[in-house]
């Protein structure tokens, strides 16, 4: 029994708000760099290259939203949503790279301090932070559906902080004369960044893996579906992320005698749908448990072909490599 399939798309608001941040940053990236050059600061050119990576996010996660929008085809039957988890990773690993550069650089300035120019530091901080504070406004509504928008959305977040050190530092070096506070800015810069770079690399690790989907407890969705009237065992029990809130779950059912298969799959998913908004279900009835081979619910072949002509015959209980299953199989979307 087979339902109706239709895998979601990425919303396209996302994808307008990463265009309008993506042309705010990369015009202000420019300006940028060359005042860091000019003004010999850098926390202005550890801000700047912090907003390049700015830049390489929000195109990356633009790149992703389209193509996670075409279709599945014969060869990637789940659709090209994984791009956008791959783009997430590829930004926490780009971020990472640049506060170990940023530290770096930060050590060999402590060593051989540079005369800073403050006020040019401050105009220039000031108007990146009105950049920053405006692309997080526009990517703010889907941080929370989408890693890969959270992936961008934090990159910018960083920057903001960063253009918030720098107005510091300008400040203090205006009034002080303390070089040193620029490099320091840079410092904190760059320690800041790395543990929420960890977080996000972690997030797109675990749906690459196919993880369970973040704060879903396998174990009470197991207790979820045996407490569906009728069920009476679940095994092969596997619930993954295909992308920033799309899950999926696949499970063996065993059904007491007598319970009509349709109704049975409609209340589980139900349940799951309620309980864990899982809305992608595959789900295989069974009256008795099917027979495990090592690695998992596999087809068992028992049939024996005869040795003919001194070729040997197929032994017993040999995979033959296929998930088939003589059991009723319903796989659909909820919702």
């Amino acid at each position: 029994m087979s339902g109706n399939h239709a895998h979601a798309v990425p919303d396209t608001g996302n994808e307008r708000a990463l265009w309008m941040a993506l042309g705010l940053t990369s015009i202000f990236l420019v300006a940028e760099v060359a005042a860091g050059i000019v003004f010999n600061s850098l926390a202005l050119l550890a801000d700047a290259a912090h907003m390049f990576t700015d830049v390489a996010a929000l195109a990356i996660a633009v790149a992703a939203v389209r193509v996670a929008r075409r279709p599945a085809d014969a060869r990637r039957t789940y659709g090209y949503h994984r791009f956008e988890i791959l783009a997430a990773a590829f930004n926490a690993v780009l971020l990472f790279l640049v506060a170990i550069y940023i530290l770096y650089e930060a050590y060999r300035r402590f060593s051989a301090p540079a005369e800073v120019q403050p006020v040019g530091m401050l105009v220039v901080a000031i108007l990146g932070l009105a950049v920053n504070l405006a692309s997080m406004r526009l990517l703010r509504a889907g941080k929370d559906a989408s890693l890969n928008v959270k992936g961008a959305y934090l990159e910018v977040w960083a920057d903001m902080l960063g253009s918030l050190g720098v107005i510091v530092a300008a400040i203090a070096i205006r009034f002080t004369g303390w070089a040193w506070v620029d490099t320091l800015v840079a410092v904190g810069i760059g320690i800041w960044v790395l543990p929420r770079t960890w977080v996000l690399l972690k997030e797109s690790l675990n749906i690459l893996l196919e993880g369970a989907p973040k704060g879903v407890d396998v174990g009470q969705v197991e207790q979820t579906i045996l407490g569906v009237q009728g069920v009476i065992g679940v095994h092969d029990l596997h619930v993954w992320v295909l992308t920033s809130g799309k899950n999926a779950l696949t499970a063996h059912v065993v059904h007491a005698e007598g319970v009509e298969g349709v109704a049975l799959i409609e209340r589980i998913k139900e349940a799951l749908a309620d309980g864990f908004k899982v809305f992608h279900t595959t789900l295989q009835l069974e009256r008795t448990a099917c027979e495990h081979s090592e690695d998992g619910c596999n087809f068992v072949d028992r049939r024996v072909e005869a040795d003919v002509g001194g070729h040997g015959a197929r032994r017993p209980g040999q995979l033959l490599g296929a998930t088939t299953s003589s059991a009723a199989t319903s796989t659909g979307e909820s919702g």
